[in-house]
């Protein structure tokens, strides 16, 4: 399943994406469901097997309904905002885990290339989180090197902590499009990574969840980034240097992961750092970020 949160009424509600429509999931549940509808996308996350089982009943019955448009909208004039608008923490991140783009960094930075021999691990604060189609904040008083990071992210789906490696997939809920926006000058002026990459509007996520049982194996999937149109990004999955599964095993050594946490995998290479000009992000850029089997992630920047 495809799982969305979407703008309805002014208010956020959990929606079913199918094709070119958006099912509403609050008022399928009102109408087909003997329970009351999770109230968002964490809730229904928190309520595992049985809510998705849930969600698959509502949906097969709305589907007999489908010119009914209290319960059905095209997709092209549903506003979709991040799947999960605000994350109850901060998004975990992994850095330098594509061994091209490790490649690219070190060149641009004048370093010796070094694989790191455990995941490196950030996070970016929830106001970093918008959704498709909204704008990123560029304020050339703050950076004037903004860039863009295509990534796979994982939503966990339980309560876990010292998960093993060949068991850390069964914690998943889904995964999701994250683009880790980037200021690479105060990365280097700050000595770490937290506040290049936690400038509000700097973490665009979405379209929408893809549960683990329709993704698949999550190593395999084609990712791309476009600018205005023109490639910059495109690798696949299987060239993360640490998986999904030994991602979340690292993690969660002594860390607890809960339902709703969001993990970031890591981007490829074709960012502007590591491109020769660096052609950094502009008021008026568009970005397309897209994994196979999940979908696109649009977003512009805007200048202030």
């Amino acid at each position: 399943m495809k799982l969305v949160t979407f703008v309805n009424g002014g208010a956020h509600a959990i929606g079913l994406m199918e094709g070119n429509v958006v099912l509403n999931l609050g008022a399928a549940w009102r109408k087909f469901g003997n329970a009351a509808a999770p109230a968002d996308m964490i809730a229904l996350i928190e309520s595992g097997e049985v809510g998705l089982a849930s969600t698959r009943t509502v949906a097969s019955a709305a589907a007999s309904v489908r010119s009914d448009k209290s319960l059905w909208a095209p997709l092209a004039s549903t506003k979709l905002a991040a799947p999960i608008p605000r994350p109850r923490k901060n998004v975990f991140c992994v850095g330098r885990n594509y061994k091209k783009h490790i490649e690219e960094g070190a060149r641009a930075r004048g370093r010796e290339v070094s694989f790191p021999p455990v995941p490196e691990f950030f996070s970016k604060p929830p106001t970093t989180i918008v959704g498709n189609d909204d704008p990123i904040r560029l304020d050339p008083k703050v950076t004037k090197q903004l860039d863009y990071e295509v990534e796979l992210a994982i939503v966990i789906g339980k309560t876990a902590r010292d998960v093993p490696k060949e068991k850390a997939l069964d914690v998943v809920f889904g995964y999701t499009v994250f683009n880790d926006v980037s200021a690479r000058e105060l990365q280097v002026s700050h000595g770490q990574w937290f506040k290049g990459k936690s400038l509000d509007t700097s973490g665009p996520m979405g379209p929408c969840i893809v549960t683990k049982d329709e993704f698949g194996d999550p190593s395999g999937h084609r990712l791309a980034l476009r600018v205005n149109g023109e490639t910059r990004q495109d690798e696949n999955t299987s060239d993360m240097l640490f998986d999904c599964a030994a991602i979340i095993a690292s993690l969660s050594q002594g860390l607890t992961l809960e339902a709703g946490d969001v993990i970031a995998t890591g981007t490829p290479s074709g960012v502007a750092l590591g491109m020769s000009p660096q052609i950094w992000l502009k008021d008026g850029d568009v970005m397309e970020a897209e994994i196979q089997g999940i979908g696109v992630l649009r977003n512009s920047v805007r200048g202030v």
